[in-house]
Order: C-alpha cells, then sequence, then structure tokens
C-alpha cells in the first residue's frame, strides 16, 4: 500500500485504524494527521512516532485517501479547512449519520465512502458496514478494504440507508454486550460470587458463546435451543426474559438507536448545508 494518506482527527478511531495499518507494514512516513488537541497530538506521537498537525495544511493536497474520524458536530467545519487543499483525493467517513451527499456537497468530491466500524476495531477484532457513491471506482473500493481491513471484518452496502442499521447493530452494539456483562456480574454477586470471578465468567461466556455462534453455520435459535432442557435452568432463565418481553424490549431499543443515527444525520448534515 503505497497510497499517503490523511487522517482529519486523530480519536480512538482514527488511532485504531492507524495502529492496524502499521501492523500491515504501512510507514508513519505516509500518514498525516490533522488533530486539534494537544493531548491527543501528544498520544499519536507516542504511540507511533506521528507528528500530528493542529490544523490542516498545503501538506493534505498530497493524500489519495482522507479519512475523516471527526464527531459529526464539527464534520462541516473541518471540511471547510480541509477543502481547498484538497479537491482530488477519496475521502472515507466514519462519522455517524453524516450522509454521503452531505459530506460530498462539504467537500467538492463525489468521491466519498461512508463507513460505520465499531470499537472492537480497537483490538482488530471489529466489524465495519461501507457504502460507497456510484463515482468510487473499484480501485478506490479496494484501498478502502485494505485499510479497513486492518481494522477487522467488513461489509459492503447497496443502500446508504442501511448505514442506520447497522450503527444500531454493530456500530452500538458492544454497549449492549458490556450492558448484559454488568447485569450478570450484578447477579453473580448477589448470588456470592466474588466480582472479578463473576464479571471474568461473564466475560468468557460471551467471547466463548459469540466464537461458537462465527463457526457454527446455524441459527442463533438452534444454538439457544441446544442449551435449553425444559424444566432445567437455561429453561428458568429464559421464561423469566420470555414473561417481561426482554427481546421485544431489546428490539425497540435497537430501533431508537438506528432512528437516532438518522436524526443525526439531519441534525447535522442535510440541516446544515441548507443554511
Amino acid at each position: 500500500m503505497n497510497e499517503r494518506i490523511a487522517f482529519i482527527g486523530g480519536g480512538n478511531m482514527a488511532s485504531a485504524i492507524i495502529g492496524g495499518l502499521i501492523a500491515q507494514g504501512k510507514s508513519i512516513d505516509q500518514i498525516d494527521v490533522v488533530e486539534p488537541f494537544t493531548d491527543a497530538r501528544a498520544k499519536l506521537l507516542s504511540s507511533f512516532g506521528i507528528t500530528a498537525h493542529a490544523e490542516a495544511g498545503a501538506f493534505l493536497a498530497g493524500a489519495d485517501l482522507l479519512v475523516w474520524a471527526v464527531k459529526p458536530q464539527t464534520f462541516k467545519e473541518a471540511a471547510a479547512s480541509v477543502r481547498a487543499h484538497n479537491q482530488h483525493g477519496l475521502h472515507l467517513s466514519v462519522a455517524a449519520g453524516i450522509s454521503s451527499d452531505s459530506i460530498a456537497r462539504w467537500l467538492g468530491s463525489e468521491r466519498v465512502v461512508r463507513a460505520m466500524p465499531n470499537t472492537p476495531a480497537l483490538i482488530a477484532k471489529g466489524i465495519t458496514g461501507l457504502f460507497a457513491r456510484a463515482e468510487v471506482t473499484a480501485s478506490d473500493k479496494a484501498l478502502v478494504d485494505q485499510v479497513i481491513s486492518s481494522t477487522g471484518e467488513f461489509i459492503w452496502l447497496d443502500d446508504e440507508a442501511q448505514l442506520d442499521a447497522v450503527t444500531a447493530l454493530s456500530g452500538s452494539g458492544p454497549a449492549y454486550m458490556f450492558y448484559f456483562m454488568e447485569a450478570m456480574t450484578t447477579a453473580g454477586v448477589e448470588m456470592g460470587l466474588p466480582k472479578d470471578t463473576a464479571y471474568r465468567l461473564a466475560v468468557a461466556t460471551f467471547m466463548g458463546a459469540g466464537e461458537l455462534a462465527h463457526r457454527s453455520d446455524e441459527a442463533p435459535e438452534v444454538l439457544r435451543a441446544r442449551v435449553t432442557s425444559k424444566g432445567g435452568t437455561t429453561y428458568a432463565a429464559l421464561s423469566s426474559m420470555e414473561h417481561d418481553d426482554i427481546k421485544g424490549q431489546f428490539v425497540r431499543a435497537m430501533h431508537a438507536a438506528g432512528q437516532r443515527a438518522k436524526e443525526l444525520g439531519e441534525e447535522f448534515g442535510a440541516a446544515q448545508g441548507a443554511r
């Protein structure tokens, strides 16, 4: 990978991608980062040896790919400072909710790919949903594949609207897993286990069940049924969850996340573009 890559924003997600690229053999001399916060720049220097820039500049003209790792509410402002320095590069956005229409308008480029990663990307165990505008070429997508593969798995989508569902399912998904780990740990403590033991059991259970599902061709309903004997302990737990409509509540919660992703695009994307 000889292309020069510039990151607009140098926080956790940018660091995850940068770390993955370096692990793949990417030279730090081919990576630029624009990061306004002093502490974040210091972390990039100590972690990767990268001297980040406090603001956009002429150095961005040489970037083949610009990775937008900024907060949705700051995207438009950041785009205004970058646009003057690079109008030919490929743009990859990991900002939640901001539509490719808004990004293309702000940057004056149709070569835009949107990505929705998740935090396991920090340990190269993430999964990312990707959508490319029609003007993105096959070679552009191949470059994005190389970059995103450094963080884990990825899936290309044909419909940009599906990214809201990806945001709700896998983008926010790690938080749901941690939430259930909290609940399992609490229950373990209430039943007499030391907290560290209960937490270790919860984490190992999630990891093992996830890996089992990953390796299996069977549906989760089948996998669940195999550990559920009528009248047994698992049956008692699942019956309690069914009585309280935990599945229904969980599905509704994910719909709320998807709706919020859509609202973010309207709030920080199209609405700003109309002003």
